[in-house]
């Protein structure tokens, strides 16, 4: 015989980290089938990487090798184009057709669940990252200094980013949202240090320039890895005051409805 109510059904949620990870999971599955998501994270940061580092089509203030200065500023890219603009899109819209307000009232917590899209953006970015870094290699790429620094750049930076885009996606109508943080990712493409050195620009330009967090990321990647510099504080403190107060006010204001 077996014991009274072994066969009682126990409904109630998975566990909080099951429940993450199988969010997180979905996630990541949804942006990877995404074709316009692609084209964003993928192939236009590796498309600018192997055109401008094969054609002399501008200047990048480098004395070496032209992938030397790239490689880093398309690692920023990607960061940005993963962490801020596709994921300000993709929360946009699922505000708008009322996916968030649906996974609010679910067992999974809404903190989880943004904790659940960071995993996500991460994940991506790794697959990002790893791939960019192949292409670069192959292009004569030759990295140097220390990869925890490189990473705690990149994570600092992905804070940030996602900060606005979360700030982004949820104060604003989602047709906002797509225009405005295409905009941004134009803006900042061209007027953050990726392919264009900031020194191309006026001083009091770049001294505007140099606050912005794409360009304490780019820079910040450039000296370590084409200069071999040590930790890139300036920089690495720039993205904290970023992170900060873009989660911050994210947290603040977002509108889940």
């Amino acid at each position: 015989m077996t014991a009274p109510g072994t066969f009682t059904p126990q409904p109630g949620p998975a566990p909080l980290p099951r429940m993450i990870r199988a969010q997180a999971a979905l996630e990541t599955r949804m942006l990877l089938r995404n074709g316009e998501q692609l084209l964003l994270t993928v192939i236009i940061p590796s498309l600018l990487l192997v055109l401008f580092s094969s054609v002399d089509v501008v200047d990048t203030g480098s004395d070496g090798k032209t992938v030397d200065f790239l490689a880093p500023g398309v690692l920023a890219l990607a960061v940005l184009s993963t962490a801020f603009t596709g994921q300000a899109i993709a929360t946009g819209f699922e505000r708008r057709y009322g996916v968030l307000k649906r996974l609010g009232a679910s067992p999974l917590p809404r903190w989880a669940l943004m904790t659940a899209k960071t995993c996500s953006v991460l994940v991506t970015e790794v697959l990002q990252i790893a791939l960019l870094t192949v292409i670069a290699l192959a292009l004569g790429w030759s990295p140097h200094g220390n990869p925890l620094t490189v990473a705690l750049l990149l994570l600092l930076g992905t804070a940030a980013f996602s900060g606005l885009g979360l700030l982004m996606a949820g104060t604003l109508k989602a047709e906002a949202t797509l225009a405005a943080a295409n905009l941004v990712f134009l803006l900042l493409l061209v007027g953050g240090g990726v392919i264009v050195s900031l020194d191309k620009f006026p001083d009091a330009v770049r001294a505007v320039l140099q606050l912005l967090p794409i360009s304490a990321l780019s820079d910040g990647l450039r000296d370590v890895l084409q200069d071999g510099a040590g930790v890139p504080w300036g920089d690495l403190g720039i993205l904290a005051v970023w992170a900060v107060l873009g989660l911050g006010a994210a947290a603040r204001w977002f509108r889940w409805e």
